[in-house]
Formats: C-alpha cells, sequence, structure tokens
C-alpha cells in the first residue's frame, strides 16, 4: 500500500503497484503530490480539484486502456486520461458495474430513474 501526500497535506493511497490510479483520501486541489511506497517516488501534478474518495490517473491512458486498482482491470478508459486528471464516469466505463454508466457524474445520482 502506498500514500500519496505532497507539502499541504493532500493525500491518496494507492492500493498496488501495477494500479494506475489512487484514491484521494481527502478533497485535492490542483498541484504537486508525490507517491511514497515501494515503488521510487513519483511526482504528480493533480491537474484539477478531485474530491474524497474519488481516483486521480497515475499515468496517461488512451481510450481503451484499463485502468487498474487493486492490481484489477475496474474500468475502461473512454476518453484519453492524463497522469494527474480525476477518473471517474465522465472518462472511463466500469468494468464492475454496467449501470454506472448510468450514474450522473458529479451527483451519483441514477439518471434511469425518475424522480418526483
Amino acid at each position: 500500500m502506498t500514500t500519496v501526500s505532497n507539502s499541504t497535506g493532500q493525500r491518496a493511497i494507492r492500493i498496488n503497484a501495477a494500479d494506475n490510479v489512487a484514491t484521494v483520501l481527502d478533497d485535492v486541489e490542483a498541484g504537486a503530490m508525490v507517491i511514497q511506497g515501494p515503488l521510487v517516488p513519483l511526482e504528480i501534478q493533480a491537474l484539477e480539484p478531485i474530491r474524497q474518495g474519488h481516483k486521480i490517473a497515475l499515468d496517461d491512458l488512451e481510450p481503451g486502456a484499463q485502468i487498474l486498482k487493486f492490481g484489477v482491470p475496474i474500468a475502461v478508459a473512454t476518453l484519453p486520461i492524463l497522469r494527474g486528471q480525476w477518473v471517474h464516469l465522465h472518462n472511463c466505463r466500469s468494468r464492475v458495474d454496467e449501470r454506472s454508466a448510468g450514474l450522473d457524474p458529479k451527483t451519483g445520482a441514477t439518471k434511469d430513474t425518475p424522480y418526483a
């Protein structure tokens, strides 16, 4: 397990050395982050604010690239994703939950359920 942090205390966690995303532990603003752990330290520039619990790309990913977390593919990139970008429903498709493609990327609310 690798913890990602920078001098402002922004943190994320990389579960497996093979992962190409890390999960943000606190809300993150754009800026430098460093991955510490079993791999050579790696600097990441968060390119945009990322909310707690969401993922940050640790590598550039082309459409069709597998998104790895826990050392296994959990999603497929649907758009180009730059290292340091927010990885979520707006730029990938889940391999775990096909219904997630119908969720609003900001709120997580389903788009296929009518609300009164």
